[in-house]
C-alpha cells in the first residue's frame, strides 16, 4: 500500500540517537524495526502484570495494560490503514504508549510522584521515554533501545506540542532534540485517539464484568442508549444479556468512522508531514458532535468506575504501599538490589533511580516487596 503524502515514510526518518551501521537485521524498514524492539523488551512484558483500572486483578478476564496496548494497536491500525498513514510507526506508538506507567494505575502514580517531589516529581508519560531511552539495556554499545526519532518524538507529544516537559522528558530532548514545540505526526495524533476509543469503550465491559455498575446504568447515557438501540434492533430474537460484546464494537465502530471522517476532512489540502507539524492544531479528530457524547461517556466511568468506593478504597491501599516502599528504599538503600544502587553523592539522583524501581514493578511484584520489606499488603483486587 502507498503512503499518503503526509504519512511518515521510513526512508526519511531522521534517524536514531547512535549510528548502528549496516548490520543485518532482516527485511524490516526502521519503523518495523522499533515496533519489534518495543515488543521484545522486558518493560513491554511487564504490562502484563500492571493494572489498567483495577489493582492486581484476579479476574482473567479483566483487561490489564498489556491487553490494553494491544487493543490500542489495532485500532490504531485500521485508522491508519484507512488514512494512508505509516501504520508500523502507528503500531510502535500504540504498543508503546504505556510502558511508563507506574504499579496500581493511577493511584500508583501519583504516590510515587508525591514521593519523588522532592527529586522532581514522576510522570508516566516522560518515564516512558526514560525507560526507552536509558532504562532498558539490550544493546552492548549504548543504554535503550534507541528508536528512531519519530517513535520517540510521538510517545513524547502525542496528546500535543509540550511547553514544559517533565524532567525526564528534558533530558531525552537535551540529548536528542524532539520537537516539542510543534504538533505530532498524525501517526502519533491517531495513536492518541486509538487509545481513547480503545479504554472508553472497554472500560464498559470491564465495569460490567466487576459489578461496578449496571445496564440500566450505563444505557442511561445517550451515547450508548443510541448504539444499544442499534445492536438491539440488529439482534432482536438474542437475550440482551448476550449483547455487550457487540454493543462495544458497535460503539468502536461508530467513533472509529466519524474520527475518519472528520480527520479526511481535515487533511483535505494537506500535503507533507511539515504541514501537520505546522498546523498548531490536532487533524485526527472526532467530530463535533460526537464529541459531546463520548464527554459523557468518560463523565460516567469517572463517576461510576474510576472513582467507586470499592476502587477507590484498593488505591488507597496501592498508594500506601508505594509511599511506603519509596520511603524505606530511600531510608536504607541497601535496601535496593545491587543493580539498582546509585553509587554517587547527588541526591536527586538517588532519588530518581528509587523511583526507576519502584515505576518499573508490577502490581504482584510491588506486593511482594512489600510483604517482604514492610509486612504490608496492597488489598485484595476487585473480582468479576
Amino acid at each position: 500500500m502507498s503512503l499518503a503524502p503526509y504519512a511518515c515514510h521510513p526512508a526519511a526518518s531522521r534517524g536514531r540517537l547512535h549510528a548502528e551501521g549496516d548490520v543485518p537485521r532482516g527485511p524490516r524498514d526502521a519503523f518495523q524495526r522499533d515496533r519489534d524492539r518495543i515488543i521484545h523488551s522486558i518493560a513491554f512484558r511487564r504490562l502484563r502484570h500492571k493494572t489498567q483500572v483495577f489493582v492486581a486483578p484476579d479476574d482473567d478476564h479483566v483487561r490489564v495494560r498489556l491487553t490494553h496496548s494491544l487493543e490500542v494497536a489495532q485500532i490504531g491500525r485500521a485508522i491508519a490503514r484507512a488514512l494512508g498513514l505509516n501504520e508500523d510507526l502507528t503500531e510502535a506508538l500504540c504498543l508503546a504508549h504505556d510502558i511508563g506507567h507506574a504499579p496500581f494505575g493511577h493511584a500508583g502514580e501519583d504516590a510515587l510522584d508525591a514521593a519523588m517531589r522532592g527529586v522532581g516529581g514522576f510522570d508516566h508519560n516522560a518515564h516512558t521515554l526514560r525507560i526507552l531511552t536509558r532504562l532498558e539495556t539490550p544493546y552492548p554499545r549504548f543504554a535503550g533501545l534507541n528508536l528512531s526519532w519519530e517513535v520517540l518524538e510521538g510517545l513524547a507529544k502525542h496528546n500535543g506540542p509540550v511547553a514544559d516537559p517533565p524532567w525526564a522528558l528534558a533530558e531525552v530532548d537535551d540529548a536528542f532534540p524532539l520537537a516539542l514545540d510543534s504538533m505530532p505526526s498524525l501517526e502519533a495524533q491517531v495513536a492518541a485517539l486509538a487509545d481513547d476509543i480503545a479504554y472508553d469503550n472497554h472500560d464498559i465491559d470491564d465495569g460490567l464484568r466487576a459489578r461496578l455498575f449496571t445496564r440500566d446504568e450505563i444505557l442511561a447515557v445517550p451515547f450508548v442508549a443510541e448504539s444499544w438501540q442499534t445492536v438491539r434492533q440488529r439482534f432482536a430474537e438474542i437475550d440482551p444479556s448476550r449483547l455487550i460484546g457487540e454493543l462495544v464494537r458497535d460503539q468502536i465502530g461508530r467513533m472509529v468512522n466519524g474520527l475518519l471522517d472528520e480527520t479526511r476532512r481535515r487533511v483535505a489540502d494537506v500535503t507533507s508531514v511539515a504541514e501537520v507539524r505546522a498546523a498548531g492544531r490536532p487533524l485526527v479528530a472526532m467530530p463535533e458532535g460526537m464529541l459531546a457524547g463520548q464527554q459523557a461517556l468518560k463523565q460516567f466511568l469517572h463517576d461510576h468506575m474510576y472513582f467507586h468506593p470499592a476502587v477507590l478504597a484498593l488505591g488507597e491501599d496501592a498508594a500506601e504501599t508505594v509511599s511506603a516502599l519509596y520511603a524505606a528504599y530511600r531510608d536504607d538503600p541497601l535496601r535496593l538490589p545491587p543493580e539498582w544502587r546509585y553509587t554517587g553523592s547527588d541526591p536527586v539522583a538517588a532519588g530518581r533511580r528509587i523511583g526507576d524501581f519502584i515505576a518499573g514493578m508490577t502490581d504482584r511484584f510491588a506486593r511482594r516487596a512489600a510483604a517482604s520489606l514492610l509486612g504490608h499488603d496492597a488489598g485484595a483486587s476487585i473480582e468479576g
